[in-house]
């Protein structure tokens, strides 16, 4: 096996983390108030935002804004969809995408991706065209559609995704198509329309080849994650296989990406030439860490488990799909970013009809120790948090250590 040659610049792990939250909008408190165009901006840089339905605190989509962009109406996510500046697509799972990227997402979509929810369209586009067509001609006639339009004809409930009524399975498989889009969604309903009355632009349009779209999804990936190794590009855009270095040689050649040593490290890292200053800052100390707020469970920065281990010493797993009785931490498990590192997590709950926002647990990292001015910040930033969902009552339950949750509340009171 070949061993990777190394760039000249080097970097320590600490100056990578900072690079890496830079390049995520995650490495400074925001200093002016959020507009709609920095909502947009911030989905542009880290290129896909993905969308989770779980609404014990917010719904995925609009925290992941809320930590970069600090207090916002969440309705301007919404309007971006319905006003065009952003389509859904499968991507790393379920994300809003800039509408600029449109084309490629389709042509990957259709021509390589094996996706569950592409998969499942697929076999009911063989198995009930008839349906769809039917369906097709309805919207055509009658203008956009949602799920809940349609009754039950069975009697059922319809308690999970494996359960949906027929005429959501057909929209769902027509969305995986791309003969649907969403126009926009209603009370985070998805809003179904014909692509082409959506996205006039599509009907016309000639879809890049695989070869470019790999590309440009590779070159992206680095891009949002400001510092990457090789093996977790792939995952940002669930492109396959797994790259290795080798993969990645043509990139550093043409300079568009360059190899970089991080020390600790056994394979390289790579930042992409858009990142060159940042690179540069980071080598020479200059990037400084101030923010420090919750993350959602589906944030880009720890998605990827093996990732956020390797970047933050951060074992991350998203609990809210395993069952209660083998969850450690709990069902909506909000990391805590304080200053360029993940030093806890809680699980929270929102109770918006009482005004309450529920800790009902907060577990720091083993060997973290937090002083008073970093429980200040967890405090305030938990606050922020509550405020923005009119939730600023905070409660606090169980902390591991203990006798954080009477330094927290101390510091809520203040």
């Amino acid at each position: 096996m070949n061993t990777p040659v190394f760039a000249h610049s080097s970097i320590t792990l600490a100056q990578a983390r900072l690079l890496q939250l830079a390049a995520q909008g995650l490495l400074n408190t925001p200093r002016r108030a959020a507009t709609p165009l920095a909502l947009r901006d911030c989905i542009a840089r880290m290129q896909l935002l993905q969308i989770d339905t779980i609404s014990v605190v917010a719904r995925s989509p609009y925290l992941v804004l809320f930590s970069r962009l600090g207090a916002y109406p969440q309705a301007w996510l919404d309007a971006a969809l319905a006003d065009g500046h952003l389509f859904e697509t499968w991507a790393h799972e379920a994300c809003f995408a800039p509408t600029d990227d449109v084309l490629l997402h389709r042509s990957y979509n259709q021509q390589t991706r094996r996706h569950w929810g592409l998969l499942n369209g697929q076999a009911i586009q063989v198995s009930q065209r008839a349906h769809l067509d039917g369906l097709l001609a309805h919207i055509d006639a009658n203008g956009p559609v949602k799920s809940s339009e349609f009754a039950r004809q069975d009697g059922k409930t319809g308690n999970g995704w494996w359960d949906r009524k027929d005429e959501k399975r057909w929209l769902e498989a027509l969305f995986a198509s791309g003969e649907l889009m969403v126009k926009r969604r209603d009370s985070f309903q998805r809003v179904y329309d014909l692509a082409h009355r959506v996205h006039p632009r599509l009907a016309d349009a000639v879809l890049p080849e695989a070869a470019a779209v790999r590309r440009h999804f590779t070159e992206r990936a680095i891009l949002a994650l400001g510092i990457t190794q090789a093996r977790w590009v792939h995952d940002y855009f669930r492109q396959k296989p797994r790259l290795k270095d080798a993969d990645l040689d043509a990139l550093v050649e043409q300079g568009v990406v360059q190899r970089v040593q991080v020390q600790g490290w056994t394979l390289p890292g790579y930042v992409h030439q858009q990142h060159a200053e940042l690179l540069q800052s980071a080598q020479a100390g200059k990037l400084r860490a101030t923010h420090t707020a919750l993350l959602s469970p589906f944030d880009p920065l720890v998605w990827d488990r093996e990732r956020a281990s390797a970047m933050f010493g951060f074992d991350y797993r998203i609990e809210c799909y395993t069952p209660e009785d083998k969850r450690t931490y709990g069902y909506f498990v909000l990391p805590i970013l304080h200053k360029g590192a993940l030093v806890g997590r809680l699980d929270a709950k929102a109770h918006r009809a009482q005004g309450v926002f529920e800790v009902k647990a907060l577990f720091l990292e083993e060997g973290v120790k937090l002083s008073d001015a970093a429980v200040r910040a967890v405090a305030e930033a938990i606050q922020r948090c509550a405020d923005w969902h009119g939730t600023p009552e905070v409660r606090v339950g169980r902390t591991e250590p203990e006798g954080v949750a009477e330094r927290l509340r101390g510091a809520l009171v203040v």
